[in-house]
């Protein structure tokens, strides 16, 4: 399987600053496999360990953080001699081992030679809790489920997936409707490894659906397993409420719709959990769309969604049908869909926000920060062009550019591009 963040990972082996690597993403998004295909592209040799499944490595950095002591205890447990100028380091799950995120600070410090990378399911949850961490020791990498680029890479369409990064629109003009059938059946099969991969092998949709409700399942478990105790049943409810949060026409977060009187202060954590394990994608508004975003983000008022689209169509268990054919009974959910398509293409690219007028009479669906400039993005799920919204975004604050994406073909007019939705990932 292809993915584009091995650039990523071949560029940081080459860097002249090189520090141990913590690559992030939610179970399930394919990092351990990631991991060893790179250590077998780019090394000689592969030291990978798991913390999870070995007892006996769990104590690995608990004496001290001698360099030396650590390399020869897995060169024993492994029965391998390290070179570390041709051997690739993975520790996985290193949250799992008591000192680990520790440890990558000494090997910075004392052993910068050695090619290190570490990952972890929750990872980003137990970054959060360790008071230790090694701030200025490490660099981040984020994977991702793939991308509708990735996808059409990994089905054969190669040639069709370089034309629309080279944005050559007269070549891509003549497969516009090859490309919404293929976006279609993205909707429902998603980004997740697996579940393209068995895709890709048996073409049946029954079985993807069986494999995401397994991811969806082994999600829930993760709960249980490693959230504080106090906050499982908000976890469960938040979790449980995405969908109807998204199908709303204002898609904004509303905690009442969790239950009767629920306050901000009482789910925060709860949410913040979500977040850091990778399973929601969170979207805040800005109050103003200036430069920085960051500094007119509205924290209190925000959009919450899945870590895939293809996850969120199986907890709706929507059949195949209604989403490879133009079926009308979607109705308001089928903008969610699509909103939760672009925020997951654009969000390993940009910082997403949203912007509502204050008077709640216009929204725009998404709003980044590119270069120096303010970028308004309005998302229609079918061919509705009519653009309300970003007319009155755009009499208010004149962006440079302003896009709109649907399922037309690319266009451009004095005042707006349009951008086909299968080509929004090379926006």
């Amino acid at each position: 399987m292809e993915r584009d963040l091995f650039d990523g990972l071949r560029n940081w082996k080459n860097s002249t600053d090189r520090k141990p690597l913590i690559l992030q993403g939610a179970r399930q998004v394919g990092k351990t496999w990631l991991m060893k295909e790179f250590g077998k592209n780019e090394f000689s040799q592969v030291a990978y360990l798991n913390f999870e499944s070995s007892v006996r490595l769990k104590s690995l950095f608990i004496q001290d953080f001698d360099i030396k002591r650590i390399i020869e205890i897995i060169e024993v447990e492994l029965k391998i001699k390290i070179n570390p100028q041709t051997t690739l380091l993975i520790f996985d799950e290193i949250q799992e081992v008591e000192s680990g995120l520790t440890a990558l600070k000494y090997f910075c410090e004392n052993a910068p030679e050695y090619f290190i990378v570490a990952a972890g399911s929750l990872l980003g949850v137990s970054m959060q809790k360790k008071h230790s961490f090694p701030v200025g020791k490490v660099d981040f990498l984020q994977l991702h489920p793939l991308s509708f680029n990735e996808f059409l890479k990994n089905i054969g369409e190669v040639s069709l997936q370089n034309q629309l990064e080279q944005n050559n629109w007269n070549v891509v003009a003549s497969f516009h409707e090859k490309l919404v059938a293929l976006l279609r059946v993205y909707y429902f099969i998603g980004g997740m490894p697996e579940v393209v991969s068995n895709y890709i092998k048996n073409k049946d949709l029954n079985m993807v659906r069986t494999l995401q409700n397994k991811i969806i399942l082994g999600y829930e478990n993760d709960f249980a397993k490693h959230a504080p105790n106090d906050i499982i049943p908000k976890i469960r409810l938040i979790w449980h409420s995405l969908l109807s949060q998204l199908a709303k026409e204002n898609r904004k977060f509303i905690y009442g719709q969790l239950k009767k009187g629920a306050r901000a202060k009482d789910f925060e954590n709860a949410i913040q959990w979500l977040v850091d394990a990778g399973l929601v994608l969170r979207v805040n508004r800005v109050e103003k769309p200036a430069m920085p975003l960051l500094a007119y983000s509205d924290f209190e008022s925000f959009k919450l969604f899945f870590v895939d689209i293809g996850l969120l169509n199986a907890v709706a268990g929507l059949d195949a049908k209604i989403l490879l054919e133009k079926n009308t009974i979607l109705t308001e959910y089928k903008g969610a869909l699509t909103e939760q398509f672009v925020c997951q293409q654009l969000k390993p690219k940009h910082n997403l926000y949203y912007w509502t007028a204050s008077n709640a009479t216009a929204e725009i669906d998404f709003v980044i920060q590119s270069q120096n400039e303010i970028v308004p993005i309005e998302v229609k799920a079918e061919e509705n062009l009519k653009s309300k919204s970003l007319k009155s975004y755009i009499e208010k604050f004149a962006p440079k550019k302003a896009i709109r994406t649907s399922m037309s073909a690319f266009r451009t007019d004095s005042w707006l591009t349009n951008i086909p939705l299968y080509a929004i990932s090379c926006l």
